[in-house]
This record gives structure tokens, C-alpha cells and sequence, in this order.
């Protein structure tokens, strides 16, 4: 039997039709990444890091996943491509995206590799990221589907 870890992943859209990518995103992460378990309701906010008149949407989900952390970032930024993000925020310059999907929590493990660190270093900087966050762990009602 092989072993499932729970993680846990920001997801955020402030392009198009952000509710839609947002639900896309996490049939694509039900079919590539492992079973969502927990939800977040979808939050508005407003950019961070960068001007736009362009507001996000943000969840969190937590599935259970077969996938190891450098997998399961492969997997995110497919997802990601698949969408059309066409590349990432590099060097703290962040820009509109119609999909983002960060790794926040992996089981307890902590990571540090140049292109991966878990837990996410940002994540406790971030209203849009905590507050969803909390209500995803706190969630009781678990999906079953």
C-alpha cells in the first residue's frame, strides 16, 4: 500500500473568470495530485507585492497525495502551464496570473532546496493565504466524493 500525505496548497487567480479557475484548478489537482479532502470558501483580496487593479480569489485545499514534495511541485506547475500561466514570479517580481498554486504544508516535513521550501516561507506574511488556510485545517466537513 502506498503511503498518502496530506498537504496542503494556496491557490489564487486574479485574471478571467478567477471562481472558474480556481474550480479548475482543483479538478485538475483531484486528478493529478490526490483526493481534495478539505476545502476553503473562496476569499477576495487585493494584490500583494505588486499594483494591480486586478483583485484575487484565493482557497487553500488539503488532499492526500502519493506524490513526494519535488513530485508534487512538478505536478502544480502543470497544472499551472495546463491553465496558461506561461511562467512564474521570480526574484520577489510578482504579476497578474491566472492561476497560482503554492505547496504550504507537507505532512511535518521541512524542506529547504533553492527551487522548494516547505513549509512555505511567505505563508504567515499572507492574510489570503493564513485565513483560508485556517478554515481548510478547521474544516470538520470533510469532502466525499
Amino acid at each position: 500500500m502506498t503511503d498518502l500525505h496530506t498537504v496542503y496548497l494556496a491557490l489564487g487567480s486574479n485574471l478571467g473568470d478567477r471562481e472558474a479557475n480556481l474550480s479548475s484548478a482543483i479538478d485538475s489537482i483531484e486528478k493529478l495530485i490526490g483526493h481534495v479532502v478539505r476545502q476553503s470558501a473562496f476569499h477576495a483580496s487585493e494584490p500583494w507585492g505588486f499594483q494591480s487593479d486586478n483583485f484575487f480569489l484565493n482557497a487553500v485545499v488539503a488532499c492526500h497525495t502519493s506524490l513526494s514534495p519535488v513530485a508534487l511541485l512538478a505536478a502544480t506547475q502543470r497544472i499551472e502551464r495546463s491553465m496558461g500561466r506561461t511562467h512564474k514570479s521570480e526574484g520577489g517580481v510578482y504579476h497578474d496570473r491566472i492561476i497560482d498554486i503554492d505547496i504550504l504544508l507537507y505532512d511535518d516535513l521541512h524542506i529547504d532546496y533553492p527551487f522548494l521550501k516547505i513549509p512555505h516561507p511567505l505563508m504567515h506574511q499572507r492574510d489570503f493565504v493564513m485565513t483560508p488556510l485556517r478554515e481548510a485545517m478547521q474544516n470538520d466537513e470533510l469532502i466525499h466524493n
